[in-house]
């Protein structure tokens, strides 16, 4: 496998261990789109978009991940690619190098040409390519090494996709939880995010029960976050390892919650993103994380 540019080997096998490179996208050719019933409900509010601002507000968030010490990886921007921005979805990263997603709306199946290019330039292997129906990164959700968590609705992430995922995971020995989700809440990483070993945030009224009953089984404790925060993305949050946590300034309960159990909170303000449908955990694909 190729070595990353200060050590190790790229993959990640949990979403909490040390973070040490993310890809992401600048927000160059962003604007707000009717992708999901949040940024739909944004259009109608006859909230104005403003670019400067949202370049501005990842601009804080690339200094959060700089000062948790990690390197940042960028996709090459395409102007017609508005939402190429929420680099979680056109790929996911495994211990065993990338899988190129296929992305359902017709504004995004473009971006997996930027997301090749990028792994090949950079030497990054790819695993698999998804060829089965739509899939999109942000419905793969590792819970712990070896078991992940993936979401399907039908309309972002459809079951032939899933399942295809589940097989090449099951064949390396991969435990695969499929949950299907309605298509409100457009990927599975809206409601579940794992904060630390053992530990994640959930939103409770959103999680089918046999869900929570599956994470409880395998001992994890869950940090509950509202209804209302959750439809801000503010369960949408990033691990970066050794209690450290990449969350927003909106989610002020759930960063209260975890700074009292002793975590380092980084909370930029990302509303600009959060409006248009997708959060913190939406915006990054963690290229290499430290085994655990």
């Amino acid at each position: 496998m190729s070595e990353a540019q200060n050590g190790g080997t790229w993959g990640v096998n949990s979403e909490y261990g040390v973070l040490r490179d993310v890809l992401l996208c600048r927000p160059d050719n962003f604007r707000w789109l009717p992708t999901s019933s949040i940024s739909k409900a944004t259009l109608m509010s006859g909230l104005q978009f403003n670019l400067q601002t949202a370049q501005a507000q990842h601009r804080e968030m690339v200094d959060a991940y700089e000062m948790a010490g990690v390197t940042v990886h960028y996709l090459e921007p395409d102007p017609d690619l508005p939402y190429q921005v929420f680099a979680r979805d056109s790929s996911f990263m495994s211990p065993f190098g990338a899988v190129v997603t296929q992305m359902n709306q017709w504004w995004r199946r473009g971006e997996y040409a930027p997301v090749i290019r990028f792994y090949q330039d950079k030497g990054i292997p790819i695993f698999n390519m998804i060829t089965a129906a739509s899939f999109e990164g942000g419905d793969f959700n590792v819970i712990e090494p070896g078991c992940v968590l993936i979401g399907h609705c039908g309309e972002r992430t459809q079951e032939p996709a899933a399942k295809q995922a589940q097989r090449w995971f099951e064949a390396e020995g991969w435990e695969v939880r499929l949950a299907p989700i309605d298509s409100f809440y457009v990927h599975i990483d809206l409601m579940v995010c794992m904060l630390a070993p053992k530990l994640a945030a959930v939103c409770l009224e959103t999680t089918a029960p046999d869900i929570l009953a599956w994470l409880e089984g395998k001992g994890i404790e869950v940090v509950p976050v509202s209804f209302q925060d959750t439809m801000k993305l503010g369960c949408n949050v990033m691990a970066l390892g050794d209690d450290r946590i990449l969350s927003t300034a909106e989610s002020t309960d759930l960063n209260a919650k975890l700074r009292a159990r002793g975590f380092t909170v980084y909370d930029p303000d990302v509303t600009s993103f959060t409006l248009g449908g997708g959060g913190i955990h939406c915006m990054a694909q963690p290229l290499r994380r430290d085994p655990v």
